[in-house]
C-alpha cells in the first residue's frame, strides 16, 4: 500500500491535518474501548459475591474477555485494508457498546461468561488504531506514533481500574443496591462507547489525502481486494515467520498487560487486605504507566533505527522483553505492599516498552500485507493473555507462583525477537527512507507545535 504524504513529525496540539485528527482519535478511541473491555474488572470481588462465582469461574472469564479478540483482530486488520480504519473503528465501537450495556442483564455465571466473551471483540481496536497511525506517518516517527497512540490507549486500563469503582461507588450513592449498582455502571461505558463511534466517523479521514472509497475514485490507491486478494494477503502474512515470532513476542508482552489489568485489582484487595477502591487505585498505577512507558519503547525504536536500522529496532525489543521477565519473576515475590507496588511499576515500564518496540517493527515487515501483519501480531497479545489466565483459573496454583511461572515464559519468548531479521534490500531500502523523512533538519519526534 502506496500512502503519500506521511507526517514526519507528531505536532501535538496541532488538530488541523487529517495525521493529528488520526493520531489523537486513534488513540482516545482506544482509551475508551478499556472501559467497556475492562469495566467489569475492578468490580469483580462484588461481582463474585453476586452471582457467587468460584476462583475457576473467574479464571474462566478472564479467559473469555481476550479469547474472542483472537479472532476478530485477524478479521479486523484485513477489513481495514479494504474499507479504511474510519469505516472499521465507527463500526467496532457502535456494535462493541451493546454487550458493554447488555452484561448488567447477566444473572448466572453462564450469561456473565458470554456477555465477557462477546465484550472481548472490542479489544480489536488495537489493530485499527496501530493501522491507522502507521500509514499517516513517515519511517523517523512511525515507531513513536504507533507506541504513543497504543501507549495512550493502553492508558485506558489505569484509568478504569480507578474510575469505574468511583463510577460504583456514584451510582450506590442513588441510594441502589451492590448488586443492580454494578449493573447499572457498566452503562457508562457502554454509552460512551456509541458516542465516540459515531465522533470517529465524522472526525476522522483514513489516509493523509483522503478517504479509501476517495482514494480509489482517484486511482491513487489500487481498487478494493476481493476474497481473493484478502486471502492473498493473509496467506503471505501467515507465512512469514517473522510474523509468528512477533506473534509469540506480543503475547508475552501485551498478552501479559491483558492479563495484569484482570488480576491486578483483586490480587491486590486479596492478598494485602484493601478496600476494592485503595485495591483499583494501586492496580491502576500499572496502567498508568501508558502515559509514557510504551511511547518510550517506540522513541527507543526509532533511536536504535537511527544508527543501527531494522537489526537496531530488533535488538531493543529483545533488550525490553528480557527486561520484563526479570522483573515479573521479582514482582512475584514482594510481600511487602510498598515493595510490590514498586517492583510493580519496574515491570510495568517494561512491559509497556516492550509493546511499543514490537510495533515500531510491524509497520517494515509486509507493507503490502500490513493489515494481515498487524491482526496477527495483534491477536498475539490476546492469545498470551488466554494462555496466561490458565495460570490463574487453577485452585491450586497461587497467584504468586502464577506470576513467575509467566516470567521466566516471557525470558523464553524474548528469544524469538531475534528471529527476525530483514534482506539486506530491505535494510537498505528502509534506512533511505529513513533518511529522506528525517531530511537535512533532524527534529524531535514529538513536539507540541
Amino acid at each position: 500500500m502506496d500512502i503519500r504524504n506521511k507526517a514526519n513529525k507528531i505536532r501535538l496540539l496541532n488538530l488541523k491535518t487529517p495525521q493529528m485528527r488520526a493520531f489523537h482519535l486513534s488513540w482516545l478511541a482506544f482509551h475508551i474501548c478499556f472501559f467497556g473491555w475492562f469495566g467489569i474488572a475492578p468490580l469483580m470481588a462484588v461481582v463474585r459475591d453476586d452471582l457467587g462465582l468460584t476462583k475457576t469461574q473467574i479464571g474462566n472469564t478472564i479467559i473469555a474477555s481476550v479469547t474472542i479478540t483472537i479472532i476478530v483482530r485477524l478479521l479486523i486488520g484485513i477489513l481495514c485494508d479494504r474499507i479504511g480504519p474510519r469505516k472499521a473503528y465507527t463500526w467496532l465501537l457502535c456494535l462493541g457498546s451493546i454487550p458493554v450495556m447488555g452484561i448488567g442483564l447477566a444473572d448466572s455465571f453462564e450469561t456473565f461468561l458470554l456477555a465477557r466473551l462477546a465484550i472481548g471483540a472490542i479489544g480489536a481496536s488495537f489493530v485499527i488504531t496501530q493501522y491507522h497511525t502507521s500509514i499517516m506517518f513517515a519511517p523517523n516517527v512511525v515507531g513513536t506514533a504507533n507506541a504513543t497512540s497504543a501507549g495512550w490507549g493502553n492508558l485506558g486500563g489505569g484509568t478504569t481500574q480507578i474510575l469505574m469503582p468511583l463510577i460504583f461507588s456514584g451510582v450506590m450513592m442513588l441510594g441502589v443496591n451492590e448488586a443492580f449498582g454494578w449493573r447499572l455502571a457498566m452503562v457508562v461505558p457502554g454509552i460512551v462507547l456509541f458516542l465516540t463511534g459515531l465522533a470517529y466517523y465524522f472526525l476522522a479521514q483514513d489516509a493523509p489525502d483522503g478517504n479509501f472509497d476517495d482514494l480509489r475514485a482517484r486511482g491513487e490507491l489500487p481498487p478494493a481486494k476481493g476474497e481473493h486478494g484478502m486471502k492473498e494477503n493473509l496467506t503471505a502474512a501467515v507465512k512469514d515467520i517473522r510474523v509468528w515470532a512477533l506473534f509469540i513476542v506480543y503475547a508475552a508482552c501485551f498478552g501479559v498487560e491483558l492479563t495484569i489489568n484482570n488480576i491486578a485489582a483483586i490480587y491486590f484487595f486479596d492478598n494485602f487486605d484493601l478496600t476494592l477502591a485503595t485495591a483499583g487505585m494501586i492496580a491502576g498505577l500499572f496502567g498508568l504507566m501508558n502515559i509514557f512507558a510504551r511511547t518510550l519503547g517506540g522513541i527507543f525504536s526509532d533511536l536504535f533505527a537511527r544508527n543501527g536500522g531494522l537489526k537496531g529496532r530488533v535488538r531493543w525489543l529483545f533488550i525490553a522483553m528480557l527486561c520484563e521477565g526479570i522483573a515479573l519473576m521479582f514482582f512475584s515475590q514482594m510481600h511487602i505492599l510498598a515493595l510490590a507496588i514498586g517492583i510493580m511499576l519496574v515491570f510495568s515500564l517494561f512491559v509497556q516498552m516492550a509493546e511499543g518496540a514490537t510495533f515500531g517493527i510491524v509497520p517494515f515487515v509486509n507493507k503490502k500485507a500490513l493489515g494481515a501483519v498487524a491482526g496477527i501480531v495483534g491477536a498475539g497479545g490476546n492469545a498470551g493473555a488466554v494462555a496466561a489466565g490458565f495460570l490463574f483459573r487453577s485452585e491450586t496454583l497461587t497467584y504468586q507462583q502464577g506470576l513467575f511461572f509467566l516470567g521466566v515464559a516471557v525470558i523464553i519468548a524474548s528469544l524469538c525477537a531475534l528471529l527476525v531479521r530483514f534482506s539486506p534490500e530491505t535494510e537498505a531500502e528502509e534506512d533511505a527512507a529513513y533518511q529522506d523523512a528525517v531530511g537535512d533538519q533532524p527534529s524531535a519526534a514529538l513536539s507540541l507545535r
